[in-house]
């Protein structure tokens, strides 16, 4: 079927169609519905936190439910979506976690908060692994350093407009009113994938003949080559867990997720506790680095793809822009920190935040570059590595802070940031498959 797929798609046209922009569309929404809902939680929590009298580290330990969830299932999301395709897994995925998020409105203690919490985890954390898998057969080489640009983009918009978005629904009906409308959204985008998306362009009514040579490349005797892999079944585990360049990519991701997260769970009480804003300039605040993390994650898919197209090398492509971001992230966070002028603190943050997400783009293009027909479980690991590290991150800040040092989770956080650049430089090959590395 795919050959006869890829022979004659169903219109032919000298222009090519923008098939696969609609579907970057779908999946930028899905994404910006992904961080929505999981950093919502971090603008509720003072008026949760308050309501039932948690601590510091009892909110630790609810941030980090979803993390410690989303970071074993990373894999098994992957899988899923290399073994049945990204259309029925996604829509089904997102469908449960969006029930989880309706649920969080019901928590009533701090074990159920967490219990709810973690199973909202194992939702979303097929989310984008299978994406990626998606975007691997809908998207060539040179683009999709900039589609993983524009995703993770969409994602930050989404934890951007959160605060204000919350603080809003807050102010009228309460925070439990956030989780409901939230679930509600993601039931809408289940059903508008559902309708539109197909696992391969040769079986979409929006890709013509040109667009799908622009996709796949033409072969020596000028036909259309065909779709890069089939749906695999046995994953070699032996030789991905042995592999130097995939735990060199686990750890890579490590460090930049553990930061991310300061950001996600932590930065509204602390915007609130330590620099003393009201709500309502935290609804502000909190969202500039995170605006701030939409321009970066689109200029950092932009420049790798750039870099790569001038080099021809991975290598030099992927390694300078997430180098970059990384250190550009570390040299900003630490007078974050240790300002005491709170306006200072807040335009650092930005600045960080900027850097840190110039390394999506190369971050998620390595998969894959590297992981072949298993790229949705490469970056499922991937993934699954940067969350265990996103999982520590809100237990140790609120640890710090609960002993009363609000400065000393960020010099953590820009330590392992320079060892997360000193991964990309000297172990980290994007040019090396993960099979033979």
């Amino acid at each position: 079927m795919l050959e006869q797929a890829a022979a004659a798609p169903t219109h032919a046209s000298t222009r090519p169609s923008r098939g696969r922009w609609y579907v970057l569309l779908m999946i930028s929404a899905m994404y910006l519905i992904t961080y929505l809902d999981r950093v919502n939680i971090s603008t509720a929590a003072p008026l949760i936190s308050k309501e039932y009298g948690f601590d510091k580290i009892t909110m630790g330990f609810i941030f980090s439910a979803f993390v410690w969830a989303y970071a074993m299932f990373q894999v098994p999301g992957g899988w899923l979506s290399d073994k049945f395709g990204a259309r029925g897994v996604l829509g089904g995925i997102v469908t449960y976690w969006s029930v989880m998020t309706a649920a969080t409105a019901g928590a009533f203690s701090a074990v159920s908060f967490i219990v709810v919490r973690f199973l909202f985890g194992v939702g979303e954390a097929g989310a984008f692994p299978g994406a990626t898998r998606a975007m691997q057969l809908w998207y060539p080489q040179p683009e999709r350093g900039f589609v993983q640009g524009i995703t993770h983009s969409a994602s930050r918009l989404g934890a951007a407009i959160a605060p204000p978005l919350v603080v809003l629904i807050m102010s009228q009906w309460g925070w439990r009113a956030v989780f409901l409308i939230c679930g509600v959204i993601g039931i809408f985008w289940s059903l508008w994938w559902a309708l539109s998306y197909r696992n391969l362009p040769e079986e979409h009514d929006m890709v013509n003949r040109a667009e799908l040579e622009r996709i796949r490349g033409l072969d020596a005797a000028g036909a259309i080559k065909p779709p890069p892999m089939e749906k695999q079944h046995n994953v070699p585990w032996s030789t991905l867990l042995s592999s130097p360049n995939m735990w060199a990519i686990m750890a890579a991701y490590f460090t930049y997720v553990y930061c991310l997260w300061i950001f996600l769970s932590w930065l509204p009480s602390y915007l609130v506790d330590f620099r003393h804003f009201t709500l309502l300039k935290v609804g502000l605040f909190a969202s500039l680095p995170l605006l701030a993390g939409v321009v970066g994650d689109t200029v950092g898919g932009l420049a790798t793809d750039y870099l790569l197209k001038r080099t021809g090398s991975a290598k030099i492509g992927r390694r300078v822009v997430a180098i970059t971001g990384l250190l550009g992230c570390a040299v900003f966070i630490v007078p974050a920190a240790l300002t005491e002028d709170a306006y200072v603190a807040v335009w650092c943050l930005t600045a960080s935040m900027f850097f840190l997400e110039c390394t999506i783009g190369p971050s998620w293009a390595v998969p894959m570059d590297t992981g072949g027909k298993y790229s949705g479980t490469v970056s499922g690991m991937m993934n699954m590595a940067g969350n265990i590290g996103g999982a520590l991150s809100p237990i140790v800040f609120g640890a710090l802070v609960q002993i009363g040092n609000w400065q000393a989770p960020f010099i953590v956080a820009a330590a392992l940031l320079v060892v997360g650049a000193a991964v990309w430089a000297f172990w980290l090959d994007p040019d090396k498959h993960i099979l033979t590395s």
